[in-house]
């Protein structure tokens, strides 16, 4: 069953949009975050470790992707935020707190969010975006490359839960 598993996953990123894989990163920093939440409160340390180490990872991979070279004003904002969410992630598994956890997990849901309009309107205007869609979409398409040759940083991020 697993490894039928791992491999809807695969495929899954394999085959998904670089706007999808994105979404997808954004999922797996909220789903990592909770587990990590969630091993705070039952004082569970390697649920606690494991769910904030991997969100962190995917925050960390999020931010060193960004492609400064097309809008570099916004890269610069989503690298302070990047590294603002990393640093409470960090702050949350090394003190066990579940505030400061909640706290990181508040701006990535935020920034879901914000990247589910974007798309949203990005289909309602025929598909084309800009240049601050397209320092983003960077990300997805080295991910995705790197996936299919599967050798690299991307190799080793699993956001399977």
């Amino acid at each position: 069953m697993e490894n039928a598993s791992n491999e809807y996953l695969r495929n899954a990123v394999l085959t998904a949009s670089p706007e999808q894989l994105h979404l997808m990163l954004y999922d797996g920093a909220i789903r990592f975050t909770k587990q990590g939440i969630e091993g705070i409160q039952s004082q569970n340390w390697e649920q606690t470790f494991n769910g904030l180490a991997r969100a962190q990872k995917i925050i960390l991979e999020m931010s060193n992707s960004l492609n400064h070279d097309v809008d570099p004003q916004l890269c610069a904002r989503m690298a302070a935020l990047y590294n603002f969410v990393y640093r409470k992630l960090v702050d949350a598994s090394v003190q066990r707190s579940a505030d400061l956890a909640r706290e990181a997990l508040g701006l990535i849901e935020y920034q879901r969010e914000t990247w589910v309009m974007l798309l949203d309107k990005l289909r309602q205007e025929g598909g084309e975006g800009g240049n601050a869609f397209k320092a983003h979409a960077e990300l997805s398409t080295d991910a995705a490359a790197v996936a299919k040759s599967g050798t690299g940083v991307y190799g080793t991020l699993s956001i399977e839960g």
